[in-house]
């Protein structure tokens, strides 16, 4: 007789609590809740790029075999389950992120977005961000993204250098990014373009290529983000060759800062620039350790509560995600944030905004006092790495340049 190795049980679901778990007395006492943003996660890809550290799965046979219907009904029940938790709360902002959003067919954002309105209170022409991937694209898919409501497009274009997608995995080529650019710039006011940079074997004159070539379209947003080698990724088991080095990569980022400003964007993220008034309204409320309700395959919630702070996983995998939300248990995890984790949480987002936080803000949003982090200031500013008065506390250029030994200093002990 053969003997079947034993298989690790499926984890279990979150108990389904009633809302009055939520409201019981804790240690937290929080005069007002913050804004409120919804994030949708589609989690398939054409194909998993080997830098990616997401909760996405390559379409298998492609994205004609998706189970769209019945994700999307998963998304609704997810939703009216986490409904009595932010019963009567405005919502600010809608961000339907992945994986690639745009593998799914205009008709299938409208029929999310119906009946996402059907069921929330959107704020009068809140933003409604998609994202979008070259490799998606074809002619009119965008407009058709707009007439379903979708008012901001963030496509990820990495790079317009044939051999630097080809190292990163990408399913596009520079022909169609900048096909998709164009039709986003002619389909939307405001857009975000996606660009990497230290990338394997990237010169500095590459890079300014690559950014020259973005801002040539007149880009309302702009995001630039590092090449980071993350764990639990292809990258980390095979490290690609030719990365370049720190100074190296310091200087494309210095010179990335000179482009953007001389076309007359602003650094007010670490990693965002922006033209006056196209700021990401969705990404501003993480930064500033607002609430947000995350449905979907391995989706993340932040919610607050008068005496608690709460943080929700749903299900990674997207076939248990979606047994597991029609039958009215989409959690997989649900816990209080820990107090002594508040500083450090509240420091992770706002200190990467270049206006830094109010000291004010600071504790509507995490129900402490300022002396919570009065240590970590005092060593911050020591340091060089902040400046700050009675009210306000920013980080300076230096602090800029090693955001994570800013933050660092705001760990629990």
């Amino acid at each position: 007789m053969t003997t079947l190795p034993l298989q690790p049980a499926a984890p279990a679901a979150a108990p389904v609590r009633d809302v009055q778990h939520y409201l019981r007395p804790g240690l937290l006492q929080l005069s007002s809740l913050p804004p409120l943003s919804l994030y949708v996660h589609i989690p398939w890809c054409l194909r998993k790029c080997p830098y990616c550290d997401f909760n996405s799965h390559e379409a298998r046979g492609g994205s004609e075999q998706l189970p769209v219907q019945r994700y999307l009904d998963a998304l609704t029940a997810d939703l009216e389950a986490t409904l009595p938790l932010i019963w009567g709360r405005t919502v600010h902002s809608v961000f339907i992120g992945g994986g690639t959003p745009s593998l799914l067919a205009p008709e299938a954002i409208d029929r999310l977005l119906a009946a996402i309105r059907a069921r929330l209170l959107l704020e009068p022409g809140s933003e409604i961000t998609l994202e979008a991937n070259p490799g998606t694209f074809e002619r009119e898919r965008f407009r058709g993204y707009r007439s379903a409501g979708v008012t901001r497009l963030s496509i990820g274009v990495q790079s317009f250098n044939d051999a630097h997608l080809s190292a990163l995995g990408r399913v596009h080529d520079r022909a169609q990014a900048l096909a998709a650019v164009q039709e986003a710039a002619e389909a939307f006011e405001t857009f975000n373009l996606d660009l990497m940079y230290a990338l394997p074997g990237q010169s500095l004159a590459q890079l300014e290529q690559d950014v020259a070539t973005a801002l040539a379209h007149a880009p309302p947003h702009l995001s630039i983000y590092h090449l980071t080698v993350e764990p639990n990724t292809f990258f980390a088991k095979h490290p690609p060759p030719g990365l370049p080095e720190d100074d190296e990569a310091y200087a494309m980022l210095d010179r990335i800062t000179e482009l953007t400003a001389a076309a007359g964007l602003r650094r007010y993220e670490i990693s965002a620039f922006a033209r006056a008034g196209h700021e990401s309204v969705h990404n501003r409320n993480y930064w500033q350790f607002g609430d947000y309700l995350g449905i979907g395959a391995g989706a993340h919630s932040k919610l607050s509560f008068a005496h608690r702070i709460v943080r929700q996983t749903r299900f990674r995998e997207p076939r248990r995600y979606m047994e597991q939300a029609l039958a009215g248990q989409p959690m997989a995890q649900d816990e209080d944030v820990r107090r002594a984790d508040l500083p450090f949480e509240y420091m992770l987002n706002a200190l990467r905004l270049k206006d830094g936080f109010a000291l004010a803000d600071f504790s509507a949003s995490t129900g402490l006092a300022v002396t919570a982090i009065a240590r970590g200031l005092e060593q911050a500013e020591a340091r060089g790495l902040i400046e700050r008065d009675m009210e306000y506390v920013r980080p300076t250029e230096r602090g800029f340049d090693f955001l994570s030994d800013l933050q660092a200093l705001f760990l629990p002990d």
